[in-house]
């Protein structure tokens, strides 16, 4: 298992620098740090003040160069202007290079700084990624018990009344986009339209303050999106799981039908949805963008939003980066979660 799980980093580690040196690509075409250069300067900028504003702070260098200077492998750059000041990366621009350090990219702990927010990269990402890590927390406290729940008792008895009144709700859920749903759960519980003005508070105090009035609609909205697609997993694995063999077996031998349920077809029914629960994190991490716009909760795809709307390159650069870690990482759980609940599956 250690070997499996050490090979796995380092394929890990090799996707990762190959991801990030795609969107480092992408984010350093020059139309876009044309783009950054007149809106940091002037938006009628002449192409030769564009050249020299990208030109003193190393945007020009190639891209291979560039992209080792961002990840902190590589010293950063020191250009000297005409009057004899320095500029550099590592330093404060015309300061004093002695004493500054020699590399200072990722690796190092320097995100760069947002030309929007005017503020540190690593203090923007943490700050609304922990915002929107407690907004995934509750959604899968909500969804992942519900979408068991629904899919084992869907798939316990295949075709029964109860199955296919649960497998249509299961349906209907993740057949409704989330904006949809979010704005069908305001109008209802949060307008006077119908009376219900059970949810008084806003998503957007529950940054500071979440409680059960201001996060509810926010926790439910993506919560119903995503239990149905767990429970039409997991009802399938459950069905399939029911005809097996030694479940006959079992029936046969006279153990009851709940002890048939719990101790030899749950285990093995859960195998499949683990796996796609484990998704569900790069999925929450990134696909909350509408429900957080929907809400005005300004966490870490809203974030992402503002970074690609407005050509922050250095903040889109570390979305993605946290983006491609949280994939990956989740994907190495599953794979090892997966091991442990299927016996037949070696590593070697």
């Amino acid at each position: 298992m250690g070997l499996f799980i050490l090979r796995r980093v380092g394929v890990m580690i090799l996707t990762a620098l190959c991801l990030t040196f795609i969107v480092f690509t992408m984010t350093n075409l020059y139309p876009n740090l044309e783009k950054l250069a007149k809106s940091e300067g002037n938006f009628r900028m002449s192409d030769e003040a564009v050249a020299s504003f990208l030109g003193n702070r190393g945007y020009l260098d190639p891209l291979p160069v560039k992209y080792g200077r961002w990840l902190g492998v590589l010293p950063g750059y020191v250009i000297e202007g005409s009057d004899g000041t320095l500029r550099g990366q590592c330093f404060a621009n015309e300061g004093n290079p002695e004493g500054a350090p020699t590399f200072c990219g990722v690796l190092q702990g320097n995100w760069g700084e947002s030309t929007v927010f005017k503020d540190d990269v690593s203090t923007i990402v943490a700050t609304r990624l922990g915002m929107t890590g407690t907004l995934m927390l509750w959604v899968m406290i909500l969804m992942i018990p519900s979408a068991l729940i629904i899919g084992v008792l869907a798939g316990m008895r295949e075709g029964s009344k109860l199955d296919r009144s649960l497998s249509t709700f299961a349906i209907t859920t993740t057949a409704t986009p989330e904006y949809v749903s979010g704005v069908i759960l305001i109008a209802v519980f949060s307008s006077s339209a119908f009376g219900l003005k059970w949810f008084k508070g806003t998503a957007t105090s529950a940054m500071d303050n979440p409680t059960f009035e201001n996060f509810t609609l926010p926790v439910v909205t993506i919560a119903l999106y995503g239990m149905g697609y767990i429970a039409r997993m997991t009802r399938a694995s459950m069905a399939e799981v029911m005809t097996a063999q030694y479940i006959r077996t079992a029936r046969l031998k006279g153990v009851s039908f709940r002890n048939i349920v719990v101790k030899h077809a749950l285990r093995n029914a859960l195998i499949a949805p683990f796996t796609v629960i484990m998704l569900q994190f790069p999925w929450l991490l990134n696909g909350v963008v509408i429900v957080e716009t929907l809400f005005n909760y300004k966490g870490f795809g809203w974030v992402l939003v503002q970074a690609a709307g407005n050509n922050d390159i250095d903040l889109l650069l570390a979305v993605s980066v946290v983006s491609v870690v949280v994939v990956l990482v989740t994907q190495l759980i599953s794979d090892i979660g997966y091991v442990y609940l299927n016996p037949r599956i070696s590593v070697s």
